[in-house]
Formats: structure tokens, C-alpha cells, sequence
């Protein structure tokens, strides 16, 4: 695999969304924007009753923002608008009146813990460590900052947030709530992914419906919040200390 992709595929309730990047599953503007696509017509489709949101490739489940896309931002507005991609992304996934599994089967930093943290049930392998990388770089969480708050805890976001430069393995995700289950291998991740899903399509859609609502109440600011934190990364991303790290990234 070489080319970047957002693929769907509709099989007995399950809509399982996939996303790709050659980049250790970077997330550039249009792939993001072909996830909010993807999520928003998974959720109006009636023959979808459960989504499962995993990346293609065998290690890293998302490396989080493009690098390349960092780097040639020039503007505030730019930045502000790559951004409010990965808002874009989340409220579409809080918004969606579908449970959302998150299979994560490796590494996942920045934007790809909060894309994570989004889902309504997570599952992962045991090398599915998380990092917060951004305050490494430059800039800050803000964006996925509350969706990463919601699962892990004022003091478990922060605590990633601020000790930027390490993973925090997969066990300590689970402890701290964002993965509800944790395997050995991708293929039993797999297999327990499929069985939960097709459990799921056995419930009452109005009742998940009813219910994700109700879980996920207190967020309906988040259009708004999400904006506006993009905005505080847009123009981070322009200062001179960022611009100087992410050459040494390039």
C-alpha cells in the first residue's frame, strides 16, 4: 500500500471505516475530510446499525498530523483551517447516532489519541501505546484535548500532555479508560472487534441512539470549543520555535 485511502464497506449492520497514509497513518487535510464524509453518511445510512473506524497496516494506528502539511503552513488562517480538520473529525464522531469502535492496533500519537478517544468503545493490542506529542513540537492538545480529557481524566490528559516526549503503554490507557479491552495480537483484536460489533447490531438502534446521546451530553459546545482551540494551534504553529523544530522533523 502506497497511496492514501478512506475506504467503507457495509456488511450485515457494520459499516468498518479505513483510513491509510504511507506515513505511519498521517493525517493530512483530505483525509480528514474524507473521514468527517465517511462517518456523517455511515451515520444517515438506515442498513448501518455499528461502525467500526480502524487504519490499514499492521503497526501504527495513527502517527496524527501531517508533518508535510505542518511545515508549509504560512498563516494563521491555514492553520487554523488544518486544524479545524481534526475537530471536524470528532464532532463528527460525537455527533454520529451510531456507536463508534475504535480498533487501534499500534501506536498512536496526537491527533490519532484523540481520533481514539472519540470513539464511544475502544479496543486495542498491547503495543497500542499513546503519546501527546504536540507541546514537543511547538504547539499543544487543544484541539483533541477535550475529547482526550473525557476518557482519560483532567489528570490523565494532562499528565500525556505535559510529558510529551513519552508513549504510555497500552495497559495504562485501559487502566485510565480509554481502551475498554486489551489483546496480545492484531488477530485477536480482530476477532473481538467483529464479535462485539455483530452483538451490537443484536440491541435496539433507538436505544443506542438514545443512549450515545445521553453519553455524550455536556459536549454540545464543541463546536464552537473545537474552533477555537484550532485557532490557538494556527497561530502556534507559525512561531518561530515551531517552525525551527518541525524543520528538524522534515
Amino acid at each position: 500500500m502506497t497511496q492514501p485511502y478512506v475506504t467503507q464497506q457495509i456488511e450485515n449492520g457494520i459499516a468498518t471505516i479505513e483510513f491509510f497514509h504511507p506515513a505511519h497513518n498521517s493525517l493530512p487535510g483530505d483525509i480528514l475530510a474524507k473521514l468527517v464524509e465517511n462517518i456523517n453518511e455511515a451515520g444517515a445510512n438506515d442498513e448501518v446499525l455499528v461502525i467500526i473506524l480502524k487504519s490499514g497496516g499492521t503497526r501504527t494506528f495513527c502517527a496524527g498530523a501531517s508533518f508535510k502539511e505542518l511545515i508549509n503552513i504560512n498563516d494563521s488562517e491555514t492553520g487554523k483551517v488544518f486544524f479545524s480538520g481534526f475537530a471536524n473529525v470528532i464532532n463528527a464522531m460525537r455527533k454520529c447516532p451510531k456507536f463508534i469502535i475504535g480498533r487501534i492496533q499500534g501506536k498512536t500519537v496526537g491527533g490519532g489519541v484523540g481520533i481514539a478517544s472519540a470513539t464511544d468503545y475502544c479496543m486495542a493490542t498491547k503495543f497500542a501505546s499513546i503519546k501527546l506529542s504536540e507541546l514537543n513540537v511547538g504547539i499543544g492538545p487543544f484541539v483533541v484535548g477535550p475529547a482526550v480529557e473525557r476518557k482519560l481524566g483532567l489528570t490523565g490528559m494532562s499528565q500525556i500532555a505535559i510529558d510529551a516526549n513519552s508513549f504510555y503503554d497500552a495497559e495504562w490507557a485501559r487502566q485510565k479508560g480509554l481502551y475498554a479491552q486489551v489483546y496480545d495480537s492484531t488477530e485477536a483484536l480482530d476477532g473481538a472487534v467483529q464479535a462485539f460489533a455483530e452483538n451490537l447490531c443484536k440491541y435496539n438502534p433507538d436505544a443506542m441512539r438514545e443512549m450515545k446521546k445521553v453519553m455524550w451530553k455536556g459536549t454540545e459546545d464543541w463546536d464552537v470549543l473545537l474552533t477555537e482551540r484550532a485557532k490557538i494551534s494556527g497561530w502556534l504553529v507559525l512561531s518561530e520555535f515551531t517552525k525551527e523544530t518541525l524543520k528538524r522533523f522534515k
